[in-house]
C-alpha cells in the first residue's frame, strides 16, 4: 500500500511559535536557557503574536520576517518554513487549524503544548 506524498492529504504550512512559562519545552534557539520563556505568561505571549498579526495584516512586515526574527520554532531559520505534512504529523490543534485553513491564508491564535501560534498555509 503506497501512499502519495503530495497527495490530496497534505499540506505546507509556515509558522510563528511564541512560547511560555506553560509551554511543554521552556528554551528555543533564541533563547537557550529559557530565561526569557520562563519570564513571559500566556496573556503575554498572546498580545506579542495579536500585535504581530496586526502588523503582518497591515502589510507594514512579512509573515516570513516576523517567524524569521521572533518565532520560537527553529523554523524560524526558514521563514516559519515547516514544510509538507500530513493528518497525525503535528499537535491536533495545530493540525486542525493548518487542515481548514485556504492556500494563502493565515490562522487566529491556536494554542498547543508547546506555545501559541499563528499559522499560515503555503500549499
Amino acid at each position: 500500500m503506497s501512499s502519495s506524498r503530495h497527495g490530496s492529504g497534505e499540506v505546507r504550512a509556515s509558522h510563528i511559535l511564541i512560547k511560555y512559562e506553560g509551554s511543554r519545552r521552556k528554551s528555543s534557539w533564541k533563547d537557550p536557557e529559557g530565561y526569557v520563556i520562563k519570564n513571559t505568561t500566556r496573556e503575554s505571549a498572546v498580545a506579542q503574536l495579536k500585535a504581530m498579526q496586526a502588523d503582518i495584516v497591515s502589510g507594514k512586515v512579512t509573515f516570513e520576517d516576523i517567524a524569521s526574527r521572533y518565532s520560537d520554532c527553529n523554523s524560524a531559520k526558514r521563514g516559519g518554513d515547516l514544510g509538507s505534512f500530513g493528518h497525525g504529523r503535528m499537535q491536533k490543534p495545530f493540525e486542525d487549524a493548518t487542515f481548514a485553513l485556504n492556500v494563502g491564508e493565515m490562522s487566529d491564535i491556536v494554542e498547543t503544548e508547546s506555545g501559541v501560534h499563528i499559522i499560515k498555509r503555503t500549499k
